[in-house]
């Protein structure tokens, strides 16, 4: 770094150096990808002066994780994303050891608010203290809170310290601030604690609003708390999690949303229902943003923490981004569907109606890898089908598989035939029963990136696949019977 540069000055200019020397063709073609180096939590997802804006967790200077910065990147679409200069660097006593993650906040001056984990180097006894900062601008350029951090030790209740203190999400409601933040306690491990501020800048804490009790995972991470209807919505990503009886969280890092029911009141959240966000391999640290419209758009990091070390590093970049999301409930259940904005990069359309389907067989026009492509299976006219199954990124011998069983209601998500030589997960099983008689499958496909939406998003898997973008062909197979499909595929254009 040049001695006259600061370290955000030096992020800025060695990003745009290096993202100009990466061809587009090197990036999927919607899914958004950091303009060069490290990409990891999704953070400061908002709408903000006619775009929505998304900050992420960033290291510029190489494909691994390391001092953390805030990347930026705004969209009119949530689907094409034009870079921004980096808005964050560790470069205060506050953040000297990184800016973790965090959101924003449109403020009523009209300014942008990020508050954000500041992260301070480990003292004596080896471990780095985390508490929560601001920072306001102007969408492009942000001065950092000298009170930094607002959010110190001493505003934590009995039992939390701040080795594991992090991840805020603001936003302003009657007139006041309010932030949810992950915290471990000794006994209660992951917890998210809700503060309350007249200002953003002077906290208090009000109340824990939920904790593991030790039943689920040992850290909650990236916590969002927002309403849908009369249901409140908190998403966590835990970590350590332990499979339960029903299945409904895999074990490790996942992805869950606690419904309930919340008084603005007094504070309590009475947790009803838990349940998983994506049941995908490659998904964590979701945040969601409010569209103009209405709706409630998530994104989440399509990676996974268990697999990156292992990754491949075939491009000066590493990470990416889901395709966003609106979430809606069915059923008592939190169901998500892309984006309609994606209607937009439909090309050609191929549909085949009532199509038999027994050995395995290749539809004509079905075929593809930056594709939407809606499959329904007709189990009421399809008796003696006991198994569907479907591939994708087929060719030379590699294929993904999404394999049905109508007789269980099981769904199979399996990449282990797609090319990766690394031993990591390769396979996800989920609930799928048919809805009164037919079983719906969405697949969006953008390269390598998989997006599966089961029974109009009741269930989301995401899921990175190895198989050379070469590999364009897709399969259908029946087994025990026919099966009758009806099929309809859009080629997405970048």
């Amino acid at each position: 770094m040049p001695c006259h540069m600061t370290k955000l000055e030096a992020a800025r200019a060695f990003e745009r150096r290096a993202a100009a020397r990466i061809p587009a063709a090197d990036r999927p073609g919607f899914h958004l990808t950091p303009p060069v180096g490290w990409m990891n939590d999704p953070n400061g997802f908002c709408f903000y002066h006619g775009a929505y804006h998304l900050f992420f967790q960033y290291y510029p200077y190489d494909t691994v994780w390391g001092p953390m910065h805030w990347g930026h990147a705004t969209s009119a679409d949530l689907l094409h994303w034009t870079y921004l200069p980096c808005a964050l660097a560790p470069d205060t006593d506050a953040d000297a050891a990184g800016c973790f993650s965090g959101s924003a906040a449109p403020l009523p001056d009209g300014r942008l608010l990020l508050m954000y984990t500041g992260v301070q180097p480990a003292g004596a006894d080896g471990r780095q203290a985390q508490m929560q900062c601001i920072a306001v601008g102007d969408g492009l350029d942000f001065e950092k809170d000298p009170q930094n951090p607002v959010i110190p030790a001493g505003l934590l209740p009995e039992g939390f310290g701040t080795a594991d203190f992090r991840d805020p999400k603001v936003w302003r409601e009657n007139g006041a601030y309010y932030c949810v933040a992950a915290c471990r306690h000794a006994q209660d491990q992951g917890s998210i604690l809700l503060f309350e501020s007249p200002d953003a800048r002077r906290w208090q804490f009000v109340t824990v609003l939920d904790s593991s009790r030790d039943r689920l995972g040992k850290m909650w991470e990236c916590p969002d708390f927002f309403a849908l209807g009369d249901t409140r919505v908190l998403l966590i990503s835990p970590q350590e999690v332990c499979a339960d009886e029903n299945g409904e969280l895999h074990p490790g890092d996942a992805t869950a949303a606690l419904l309930g029911r919340y008084d603005p009141v007094t504070h309590a959240f009475d947790r009803r229902k838990v349940q998983a966000v994506d049941d995908g391999l490659d998904f964590y640290a979701p945040q969601t943003a409010l569209a103009p419209d209405g709706r409630r758009i998530l994104i989440g990091w399509m990676q996974c923490w268990a697999t990156t070390g292992q990754a491949p590093r075939p491009h000066p970049w590493y990470g990416r981004m889901s395709l966003p999301r609106e979430l809606f409930l069915r059923d008592g259940r939190l169901c998500q569907r892309p984006v309609r904005e994606i209607e937009t990069l439909w090309q050609a359309e191929t549909r085949l109606a009532g199509i038999t389907v027994e050995a395995r067989t290749a539809l004509p026009g079905i075929r593809g890898r930056s594709l939407d492509l809606n499959v329904t299976v007709d189990a009421d006219a399809s008796p003696a089908c006991r198994r569907f199954a479907l591939r994708f990124a087929e060719g030379g011998g590699l294929f993904a598989e999404i394999r049905c069983d109508l007789a269980l209601g099981e769904l199979v998500f399996d990449r282990s035939r797609c090319g990766s030589r690394r031993d990591i997960p390769h396979t996800r099983r989920v609930r799928a029963v048919p809805h009164s008689g037919k079983l719906t499958l969405r697949l969006i496909l953008d390269k390598d990136c998989a997006e599966l939406f089961v029974n109009d998003g009741e269930r989301v898997l995401s899921v990175l696949v190895d198989a050379p973008e070469t590999a364009q062909g897709i399969s259908f197979a029946a087994f025990g019977g026919p099966v009758r499909l009806d099929v309809v595929q859009h080629e997405l254009r970048a």
